[in-house]
């Protein structure tokens, strides 16, 4: 295949180039990216290639980009010029939104993450590791004015089921430790083709062995809608009592600026709802600082709601203007206004989290090792997905008892008792 020309959709019409070849997949942006990857990966060694770690010991290198903010899609740009010599290939978001600025800078072959989905399924292997990431939907239903992810991916498409079911299963069978449910909008899940997310956890229910699920990314939106039997399917032992619900801001001005379509009075009861049913739940939100039109009193705002909200982690983003979006033409804030309210805002936060965390010291809980950060320290988590790092080695799927000795405000470091 010539560099620019675009992929048949057929997995069976694989570039002869991506075959017995040495291929380095550099991955860049959210858990959904990384998922595109990974079945890239199964794909490429069904068909005799081999997947190295780095371009320089690779035959071909493709770069699975990520655009949501400014600084990433330069860093994309940047990294692209870089390679722009190699036998090189192009996936992820860019080339749905912005296939002229990668030709500014290069001119590879370009894979479209639907005919990764495609080539998948005639393959449909996974990978051993400690991490499986498994892909519920791809696209949204959102109407967010400033997201150019939503142009790229299109329209909610959920995938079927029985084939969501089966890499849960494969996963665990080849002993991922946490398997990560994840789409642009995992609560949306279903609602494309009259099925439901709580319906499908439901249905993945306890994995075989010692895997543990986590639950992605969901929209307040599409959680409100749904918002009972949603919490009651966190109740399946091996989901981790853990979510990541992205409020954006604490003004219900700002909100309805960004199309979010709902209030902070629907995120707070969707947050009581949870903690109601499991009191110690770890709760993640995201925030988007210097709005365009977010006047101090809607900062004010924000600040007070994670005050209030007492989350475990908040992902803190100054706004980023995006070509292709409604507010792409609106007037943008200062960048030293978005600049000192993303560090007030993170300080506040991470103020609440030394709040949060202190009356967990000292106490023993339950982990499981996720992943090896290096040797002699790893990752494990918690029941509520509580970070814990263990100065040991350990294999992951380890299951044991550590007691929570220091607070790293994003993370405990954990003395093994069992």
């Amino acid at each position: 295949m010539a560099p620019g020309e675009q992929q048949s959709g057929d997995y069976e019409n694989l570039p002869p180039g991506l075959c017995n070849r040495r291929v380095c997949i550099e991955t860049y942006g959210c858990r959904y990216n990384f998922g595109d990857s990974s079945k890239l990966a199964e794909v490429l060694k069904h068909y005799g290639s081999a997947i190295v770690e780095s371009a320089d010991d690779a035959d071909v290198v493709i770069v699975n980009t990520c655009t949501v903010v400014g600084p990433t899609e330069r860093r994309m740009l940047r990294r692209l010029s870089v390679l722009r010599d190699r036998e090189l290939y192009v996936t992820g978001c860019m080339p749905q939104v912005q296939k002229e600025a990668i030709l500014s800078v290069c001119n590879p072959g370009f894979i479209t993450p639907d005919t990764i989905q495609e080539w998948y399924r005639g393959v449909g292997t996974v990978a051993k590791g400690s991490v499986g990431i498994v892909q519920l939907a791809q696209g949204c239903n959102g109407t967010c004015t400033y997201c150019i992810t939503r142009q790229a991916r299109g329209p909610l498409r959920s995938f079927p089921p029985d084939e969501i079911r089966r890499q849960v299963a494969a996963y665990a069978a080849c002993g991922a430790a946490e398997i990560q449910l994840t789409a642009q909008d995992v609560s949306s899940y279903g609602k494309d083709i009259g099925l439901t997310l709580a319906g499908l956890l439901n249905s993945i229910g306890d994995p075989p062995g010692s895997s543990r699920i986590r639950v992605g990314m969901m929209n307040p939106a599409t959680v409100i809608d749904d918002l009972d039997a949603i919490v009651e399917a966190f109740s399946a032992e091996r989901i981790f009592r853990f979510v990541h619900i992205p409020v954006q801001s604490g003004s219900d001005i700002i909100l309805e600026r960004m199309g979010r379509r709902y209030t902070v009075g629907d995120f707070c009861r969707i947050i009581a709802a949870f903690r109601l049913r499991y009191p110690e739940i770890t709760v993640m939100t995201d925030m988007i600082t210097g709005f365009p039109g977010e006047t101090e009193e809607d900062f004010s705002a924000s600040i007070d709601l994670i005050r209030r909200l007492r989350p475990n982690k908040v992902n803190v983003t100054r706004y980023s203007k995006r070509p292709f979006t409604p507010l792409s033409q609106e007037k943008d804030l200062l960048d030293s206004v978005k600049k000192d309210r993303s560090r007030i805002l993170l300080s506040c936060s991470e103020q609440v989290y030394t709040e949060v965390n202190r009356p967990w010291l000292g106490r023993e809980v339950p982990f499981i090792v996720t992943e090896t950060i290096r040797e002699g320290s790893v990752m494990a988590r918690s029941p509520t997905y509580q970070g814990i790092v263990i100065n040991e080695d350990l294999p992951a799927g380890y299951e044991g008892r550590a007691v929570l000795r220091k607070d790293r405000k994003y993370f405990f470091i954990g003395e093994r008792v069992t």
